[in-house]
């Protein structure tokens, strides 16, 4: 199974994101890729001032990439905005190569400094396209929760998705090798994800100028199987054995002995 992750800068507003999404969205159906999963909130764009982003924004959004979606026969994984009766849920939208809302995943750990900005969820979802399972974790629950990631492999997930943002386009440190150590940690929890679960383990990032991680798909053997260059927008592919994705470690696990 081919899959995608896509790096897309920034968006400028809900019709630049729009624009960014069908550019790689193509360019991963040209790869034959079977899915591509995009950034953390990527519509309207994590942190950033859009202008207003109504619900009835949003949904039209929404319903654009499910015709991408169908228009290049490829299943997409859309982290988004979503308002809530109680404020405004980090969701990750999962859409068939149909078109078809298969449902979401809602950020359910929060960072300490997104609890003014977001409401967090309390469900997890185990979803299936062509055949593989797969879980979603969003970005600080899948740095610092492994639990998350471990929930999803305990139910056969072959596969957690990770949407993620980290860095900025001000000013920072320009790390220039995936994985090395001096970066921040975030690379290195995307390995242990994968090996401590025995699963596949996909991370995407926003393209910026100081990012603090890369975009990238590790093996459950810990390998990193392609990865995204720095301040570079594009997509990465790796065609995946799903028979390597046992689960064996994560189903190991005796939670009874941490109650």
């Amino acid at each position: 199974m081919k899959v995608a992750i896509a790096s897309p800068p920034f968006p400028k507003s809900i019709d630049d994101g729009l624009y960014w999404i069908e550019k790689l969205v193509k360019d991963a159906a040209e790869q034959q890729a079977e899915i591509v999963c995009f950034p953390e909130s990527y519509i309207p764009g994590y942190r950033l001032e859009v202008g207003e982003h109504s619900p009835e924004k949003l949904k039209a959004a929404l319903h654009e990439v499910c015709i991408l979606a169908k228009e290049y026969a490829i299943a997409v994984i859309l982290p988004m905005d979503w308002d809530h009766p109680e404020g405004i849920l980090n969701v990750a939208y999962v859409i068939s190569n149909k078109g078809a809302i298969m449902g979401y995943q809602t950020k359910n750990q929060l960072d300490p400094s997104e609890d003014t900005m977001f409401i967090p969820g309390n469900k997890r979802s185990i979803f299936e396209v062509s055949g593989a399972k797969f879980g979603i974790v969003i970005c600080h629950e899948g740095f610092r929760y492994p639990e998350a990631t471990r929930w999803a492999a305990r139910r056969d997930a072959k596969i957690v998705f990770h949407p993620h943002c980290t860095g900025n386009d001000t000013g920072g440190r320009k790390i220039t090798e995936w994985g090395h150590k001096d970066n921040p940690y975030y690379e290195k929890a995307m390995i242990m994800r994968a090996m401590e679960n025995t699963i596949y383990f996909a991370s995407a990032n926003y393209t910026m100028q100081y990012p603090e991680s890369g975009s990238a798909i590790i093996a459950p053997d810990g390998k990193c199987l392609a990865n995204q260059a720095y301040r570079t927008v594009g997509v990465i592919i790796a065609d995946i054995d799903l028979d390597k994705a046992t689960g064996l470690l994560a189903k190991r696990f005796k939670p009874e002995l941490y109650i």
